[in-house]
């Protein structure tokens, strides 16, 4: 069974489905013909109107974002998204910023994936830890947020299978 490092800690019997639709090369007609649409969040002020608009709508009460971007460094630290949280002193006060930055390559993936990673990133805003009210608070934003993420591991494999850079 070959490696698929964005898979790795899912079933033998899901990974043996990926490996036959990918040697048979049906999978990326499935994927095509799922996820078929671009968008037009290309900026990283189209991004970051697109992600208050989510976080306006599911977490008005939560802490403010001072920065929302693409970044090529994401994908370095072995992540799709990262969220820090930076605290400085100014003078006698103490300052926390909370940015969000999106690896660049969610600019040529579609819609419903970005969305699926600012939801996940988010939802770090109220919960640090991947536990169940984390998983939880993500399902309320994104209904399919599971199968996002699957479907997104699936395209992420695919692209490095083709050696395709989106």
């Amino acid at each position: 069974m070959p490696k698929f490092k964005y898979l790795s800690h899912y079933p033998e019997s899901l990974l043996l489905q990926v490996k036959e639709l990918l040697e048979s090369g049906k999978l990326a007609g499935l994927l095509q013909k799922k996820y078929s649409v671009g968008h037009q969040i290309q900026s990283n002020k189209a991004l970051y109107a697109y992600t208050m608009e989510i976080k306006q709508r599911y977490l008005r009460k939560s802490d403010p974002l001072s920065k929302i971007e693409y970044s090529d460094k994401v994908s370095a630290l072995n992540a799709l998204g990262t969220h820090s949280r930076v605290s400085r002193v100014q003078g006698a006060k103490l300052k926390a910023k909370k940015e969000i930055r999106i690896d660049s390559r969610f600019r040529n993936l579609p819609e419903p994936f970005l969305r699926m990673l600012v939801v996940h990133e988010l939802a770090h805003l109220k919960e640090m830890d991947h536990n169940k009210a984390f998983y939880k608070l993500c399902e309320y934003m994104e209904p399919d947020y599971h199968q996002l993420e699957l479907d997104l591991r699936i395209y992420l494999t695919w692209l490095e299978h083709e050696k395709k850079t989106p």
